[in-house]
């Protein structure tokens, strides 16, 4: 009998875990899933992505940061693309997101016409205000301002040298797009007056035109789906300090949710001992980075010494302070915090094929037991 409960014990972690993975399949397969459409501007794609992400807190049995309901609202301008998205370049009919992209501050319209050539890559109709250059590759983002003319990028290996041009594109530019910050927290057992966090952004770009829109699965519902299994083992572990859980929206629009939570926040900052941010962790091969690594030594050592009695990653690589995240507007008021992302795997960015199906999670069992320990040891 004793050497069965022995065996038991052995596996059970690993049926946990399981559990894990399964549920990080879901999430990432849902957020990523065309009803969703890209969590941007168009088709409620942001909102649907706001109410699952909330029903998955209600569900795990977190409690709304601000006692009431777990969605912050604030809102901010942004230009969408909502129906039409033709183009054509010498008579050929090119696909957007795969042979082209409009660029995100493009008033759109109808025009047609000749193209004047101004270098090796750019092409012009200054009559129809049109602006047509050759790329490499094609990367999308998002607009809070508009510009008096179009310009279009087009893939190189689309076309020959363009001649001449016709475009029907629609541009809708909303001065006050709504949007929801979700916010939950599991109240600490012994010191629930210090507070750590894990946030991680929910948003991306949407859709371009009524047939295209950008999964975003690295970037960033890998996080998300991070987050929540976070939540959801939180939850069912209650911690002796108080674990909170934020998504933010209007990462790709310029760091706004975060931005606007620390002007606006709902717990007091002095109290979170330490904040993860966690932004494209669907790979791992060769480890992961962690920005504000030199700005909080004592904390990133503590993570090393963690990693390296375990073997949980190939590497832990050290970055300095950047604005490339949301944990920025923290660190600005004194929160110490660090923002997480996985190196190695696919290079998909900003881009139609950034999708679930090419994510493989090499390391998310272990960035997950990585991460439980140091909050275990943080406190300490």
């Amino acid at each position: 009998m004793k050497k069965c409960l022995i065996i038991l014990c052995l596996i059970i972690p690993g049926i946990a875990f399981s559990q894990d993975i399964k549920l990080t399949r879901t999430i990432l397969d849902t957020l990523t899933s065309k009803t969703m459409w890209g969590r941007g501007y168009t088709n409620n794609g942001l909102g649907k992505a706001a109410d699952y992400i909330s029903a998955q807190f209600k569900a795990y049995g977190l409690s709304p940061m601000d006692g009431k309901t777990f969605k912050q609202d604030f809102s901010f301008p942004v230009n969408t693309f909502p129906g039409s998205m033709e183009l054509k370049i010498n008579g050929k009919s090119l696909i957007a997101g795969k042979d082209f992209i409009v660029k995100p501050e493009s008033m759109g319209g109808k025009a047609s016409g000749k193209l004047e050539q101004k270098d090796s890559s750019t092409f012009i109709s200054s009559t129809d205000q049109v602006v047509i250059t050759l790329k490499d590759k094609l990367t999308w983002s998002v607009s809070t301002k508009l510009t008096d003319h179009t310009e279009i990028q087009v893939i190189k290996s689309a076309i020959t040298t363009p001649e001449n041009f016709d475009i029907n594109i629609e541009n809708s530019f909303i001065p006050e797009f709504k949007a929801e910050n979700i916010c939950g927290l599991v109240k600490g057992t012994a010191h629930p007056d210090s507070i750590v966090v894990f946030t991680a952004h929910y948003d991306h770009l949407g859709g371009m035109g009524s047939t295209t829109y950008f999964p975003g699965a690295n970037d960033n519902a890998s996080g998300v789906s991070f987050l929540l299994s976070m939540a959801k083992y939180y939850a069912a572990n209650p911690a002796p300090y108080t674990m909170a859980f934020i998504c933010f929206a209007g990462e790709e629009a310029g760091l706004i949710g975060s931005k606007y939570f620390t002007e606006n926040p709902l717990v007091d900052l002095s109290k979170i001992r330490f904040l993860i941010n966690i932004d494209m962790v669907g790979t791992g091969e060769t480890g992961i980075t962690v920005v504000n690594a030199t700005v909080y030594p004592k904390e990133f050592t503590l993570l090393n010494q963690i990693n390296d009695a375990n073997n949980y990653l190939a590497k832990i690589k050290s970055r300095g302070k950047a604005p490339n995240s949301d944990h920025y507007f923290f660190s600005e008021k004194g929160v110490p915090a660090f923002f997480i992302y996985t190196t190695g795997g696919i290079a998909a960015y900003h881009n139609i094929y950034d999708l679930p199906g090419t994510l493989p999670f090499t390391k998310y069992d272990d960035l997950f037991k990585l991460f439980i320990d140091f909050n275990s040891k943080l406190m300490k």
